[in-house]
């Protein structure tokens, strides 16, 4: 299925996709047997999170992803299921698995993330390739997640310069150095958290005022035209050469924390992709985020939920 003609079109570039296991117990004890529940598997992977997050929203993208091995067919599969445009690149590696634990005692959850199987050369340079010959271009790529190992960190800066020859607006979140190394190339929107940006600025940020001087700097040096720094419950700060505002995120129960981050992408590249103004689509960002924490384990956000929060912060949804 094609995106409407009407629609900007929206690519998403995963480097390390995984399979999500999700079980949980009652209580995490060390070097004793734990007797899990019957695990549930499903995609997961940034770039994949946000196109997963862009169908339950209504839209649609293209998923481009590296894959291998038995993980890689079972996220192929899962990715038919859900009815995703996907382009896999077949490597040698396996595809990683990851592990999330719900303990039942203290309503914590516990994250295993693999590292990843290593990329070839070979392998990494066809996930550009393939963004590079994506027909028609698409009008915005999400650049999402780590990388794994064999990938070089600069990678997001290198699809930058994929996407502004093919005149594509990026769109990236990620972190630690491959985050400090792609705001060198001046892309369109980052998406850091106050941790990531304070490590992208070299210092911890304590305050609003502090996260105003730094995200501002970034936005005035050229590093990117937005930067959306998302604030967990306390919603996402918008900054662009407009200045900035704080956009608060509804109050909602908190089931799970996980996915919260890519569904906000989701809501803010579909919403850029409608044309939408950014104030608008970081607000149905910050909308789709808190829908995903009202959803157990690795669930994203589910539509009615957005589209109900968007409404209570004050704008109506078309």
């Amino acid at each position: 299925m094609r995106p409407s003609d009407k629609l900007g079109r929206i690519a998403t570039l995963t480097m390390n996709p995984a399979i999500d296991a999700n079980t949980s117990v009652d209580q995490v004890v060390a070097e004793r047997k734990l007797r899990c529940r019957c695990p549930s598997h499903e995609p997961g992977g940034g770039g994949i999170n946000v196109s997963r997050a862009i169908k339950r929203l209504g839209g649609s993208s293209m998923a481009i992803y590296p894959v291998g091995g038995f993980y890689g067919k079972m996220l192929e599969s899962f990715l038919d299921r859900e009815g995703l445009d996907h382009r896999p690149i077949t490597i040698e590696g396996i595809t990683r698995e990851n592990f999330i634990v719900y303990e039942g005692v203290s309503g914590r959850q516990f994250r295993f993330d693999a590292p990843g199987p290593t990329l070839h050369e070979s392998e990494w340079k066809r996930c550009l390739k393939e963004v590079s010959q994506l027909d028609p271009a698409p009008d915005y790529v999400v650049a999402s997640g780590s990388l794994p190992p064999g990938v070089p960190r600069d990678f997001y800066l290198r699809v930058a310069r994929v996407t502004g020859e093919i005149g594509a607006k990026l769109i990236v979140d990620t972190s630690g150095e491959p985050l400090r190394l792609v705001s060198r190339a001046g892309v369109y929107l980052l998406k850091p958290n106050v941790r990531e940006l304070g490590d992208l600025v070299g210092k911890p940020l304590r305050d609003e005022s502090q996260l105003e001087e730094s995200a501002m700097a970034i936005v005035e040096g050229g590093y990117a035209d937005i930067v959306v720094c998302s604030l967990g419950v306390g919603g996402a700060l918008l900054f662009s050469e407009d200045g900035y505002e704080h956009i608060r995120s509804p109050t909602v129960p908190i089931k799970s924390k996980v996915g919260a981050g890519d569904s906000m992408v989701a809501g803010i590249a579909l919403f850029l992709a409608q044309g939408k103004p950014i104030r608008d689509a970081v607000r149905f960002g910050v909308a789709a985020g808190g829908a995903a924490v009202m959803t157990p384990g690795t669930e994203l956000c589910r539509r009615e939920d957005t589209e109900r929060l968007y409404n209570l912060m004050g704008s109506e949804f078309r």
